[in-house]
């Protein structure tokens, strides 16, 4: 397995030399580069590995991003704004959450309960004219507490891959993605940049409690346990309240949204 390549001492003496900004001018260069930069990788993928299900496989992950790495040093121009380090970033964490969609270890049954709670709740708030709360939603799927509780607690681990994808918003890493992303035309920038907007106005418009538990988990990189530690709740309450922020977003963006 690649997490368990160990380097020589060769290796580290290449490693030394070189700015981090560096070119790859030739085979060599990129080799290096390579060199250099594989803790990277696994300082990514155990970030990743830690909030994620227990299903994902941390070298399943570090496989994933030397691939992402090796795109990366073979890619790499300069002059784009972003150094090597940063660009480089940007390639292994999205290589590692492809890996991830790709396998796709949720159920069926859940991405199918994910959609019913969704839609129950995008009724009532369409009905009511305000956020639908928990004794709301279990009324209208006509399930317990305990029951919903558990499906929240679903939902925060199978939407967690495709909304950290769409919520990121590093102003420093979006140009150099995109401009590396030889697949995405015109039409599909456009509408990517107008989902984009939609999910901001949907997060904006949460409640706030939800709308903080996401802040701390995306942006401020917190776990579920350190969030229960600030907010003084439970970790099991903190999952909850990230689950139905989820399927909330979920229900306001269902215009956005394919079916699974």
């Amino acid at each position: 397995m690649i997490a368990s390549t160990r380097y020589s001492a060769d290796q580290h003496a290449l490693a030394a030399h070189g700015r981090e900004g560096d070119p790859p001018t030739d085979e060599a260069s990129q080799t290096d580069l390579v060199i250099r930069h594989a803790d990277l990788v696994k300082r990514i993928a155990y970030h990743l590995v830690s909030r994620m299900p227990p299903s994902v496989e941390v070298d399943d992950l570090i496989q994933a991003g030397m691939i992402g790495l090796l795109d990366a040093a073979k890619h790499y121009e300069t002059g784009k704004g972003a150094n090597f380090e940063t660009y480089a970033g940007i390639r292994i964490r999205g290589a590692m959450l492809d890996e991830v969609r790709k396998s796709d270890w949720t159920p069926r049954s859940v991405h199918r309960s994910m959609r019913a709670v969704a839609e129950a709740m995008r009724q009532v708030e369409n009905a009511t004219g305000r956020d639908a709360n928990a004794a709301d939603v279990v009324a209208a799927l006509g399930i317990s507490t305990e029951q919903y509780h558990k499906l929240l607690q679903d939902a925060a681990s199978c939407r967690l891959f495709s909304f950290e994808q769409t919520a990121s918003t590093d102003d420093d890493a979006s140009p150099a993605d995109h401009a590396a992303d030889e697949s995405l035309g015109p039409f599909d920038m456009v509408e990517d940049a107008s989902f984009r907007e939609a999910l901001v106005a949907a997060i904006e418009q949460l409640p706030e409690r939800e709308r903080l538990v996401l802040s701390l988990y995306y942006d401020e990189e917190l776990n579920l346990r350190e969030i229960g530690e600030v907010l003084e709740v439970s970790e099991s309450r903190v999952c909850q309240v990230h689950g139905q922020a989820l399927v909330r977003l979920r229900a306001r963006l269902a215009d956005w949204l394919t079916v699974d």
